[in-house]
């Protein structure tokens, strides 16, 4: 058919089905990049502002404006401008959604109406040593208090051998109708969250397991999953806290993830500036059910007290009994697939969420954990055997213990302690520590 007859064709076409017709093949990609096509619609999308009470049709005026631009604009020039509106438009609309802050938890309040609103995503890529890749999109999610558990599984894995890397992306809608819930197969930008090396699939990863499966821990928040028969993948986890999840899931290139704004400390000349007013919010759950949720106010560390790097700051204290909190319910994490479910009863995952004393999130994050069976520290004797559980990355580390009681058939947290980084406190609020 006659590139002139194609062209007239795709003038009836929406923005939509011009950029799925430009994936059939490279003429009809060139072709459905054609600047008069792409100006008419970005017209009729963003009609110029007009300084005086004469009404021009969008018509005359993609006319007007293809006259002066199309010459000397090489094509596709209008398309990527209006894509660039498009998403414009989405982030700032989100931006709005997103100013209210809950003032428990210093995180947005209307995590939950932006995530709606923006049909936001998340997808996987695994790669094999090869170079092939597989995209899956995620086959579940649930919306927690602080994080957003996403999860995938199906019958058509690749060998776990022959892959390499695992890809996180958050998947936007280009064009957005805020009156229609998005569809799945409109164009998305995709937005790199992080990067995982299968190879780190190790037992010194491994967190969990019961007669089907064995789980595995990779930072920051991913838990994979594999068959204990066949040592193939089962299922991927990824657990992402609410912190910049909009922007980490939306701001960043296929490429590159999103990098948020460099940070400035407040002005203090408080003598313990950095050590005092901080808020915690904790939450331990799995599968939608949540074992543990407490707000922890005014918490405050003792001055001078710096160990291999870190200050230490209680939570819970282990000596004083008042303080120790039951966990409610079967404590355990829950897995599905497509074919099989289970629970592992030693896992959960943990979201932490700590404020400075300005209520700015100083240190966020939502992982998978699991009890270990310990001595107890030196305190009150339990009837119950004791367990720990350990996490630690790059800014902190958390210690909880927990105590069985036999008696009543339930956990209690009977210590937890947050170590933060000297150098991250530092840094947060200018001092010298």
């Amino acid at each position: 058919m006659p590139s002139e007859i194609l062209l007239k064709i795709f003038s009836y076409l929406d923005a939509v089905s011009l950029l799925c017709t430009g994936c059939v093949n490279r003429r009809l990609y060139h072709l459905a990049n054609d600047n008069f096509i792409w100006i008419r619609i970005y017209s009729a999308s963003f009609p110029p502002k007009r300084s005086n009470w004469k009404f021009n049709s969008i018509e005359e005026t993609a006319v007007s404006l293809s006259a002066l631009s199309v010459e000397d604009k090489e094509a596709g020039y209008w398309k990527t401008e209006y894509i660039a509106r498009q998403m414009a438009s989405v982030k700032a609309t989100l931006a709005q959604v997103l100013k209210p802050v809950n003032p428990y938890t210093g995180l947005p309040v209307k995590t939950r109406e932006a995530l709606r609103k923006s049909g936001l995503g998340w997808a996987i890529i695994l790669k094999e040593k090869n170079g092939k890749e597989y995209v899956m999109k995620h086959a579940d999610l649930s919306i927690n208090d602080t994080s957003v558990t996403v999860v995938w599984y199906g019958k058509s894995w690749p060998c776990l051998a022959s892959l390499s890397t695992l890809e996180l992306y958050g998947l936007t809608p280009v064009f957005m109708d805020w009156c229609k819930p998005p569809t799945r197969d409109r164009p998305r930008w995709h937005s790199l969250i992080t990067k995982y090396h299968l190879s780190h699939l190790t037992e010194s990863n491994l967190i969990g397991c019961d007669r089907l499966v064995r789980v595995f821990c990779l930072h920051p928040g991913l838990l994979v999953g594999l068959w204990k028969k066949e040592e193939e993948l089962a299922f991927v986890m990824a657990n992402l806290h609410f912190h910049h999840l909009v922007e980490r899931s939306t701001l960043g290139s296929a490429s590159v993830p999103f990098e948020p704004p460099a940070h400035s400390p407040y002005l203090d000349d408080s003598p313990e500036c950095g050590l005092h007013g901080y808020q915690l919010h904790v939450d331990l759950h799995s599968g939608g059910v949540f074992f543990l949720c407490g707000t922890f106010h005014n918490l405050f560390i003792k001055k001078g007290i710096i160990e291999n790097g870190y200050v230490k700051l209680i939570i819970i204290n282990f000596k004083n009994d008042r303080e120790h909190l039951p966990l409610i319910g079967k404590v355990g994490f829950s897995w599905r697939t497509d074919v099989f479910d289970g629970c592992i009863k030693s896992c959960f995952i943990m979201d932490i969420t700590l404020l400075d004393e300005y209520g700015r999130p100083f240190w966020c994050f939502s992982s998978p954990v699991c009890m270990r069976p310990t001595t107890p520290s030196d305190g009150p004797s339990f009837l119950g055997q004791t367990y720990h559980v350990e996490y630690v990355d790059t800014e902190g580390q958390v210690h909880v213990e927990l105590v069985w009681i036999e008696e009543t058939e339930e956990f209690f947290v009977v210590s937890l302690v947050l170590y933060l980084s000297i150098g991250k406190i530092n840094h947060w609020f200018g001092t010298k520590y």
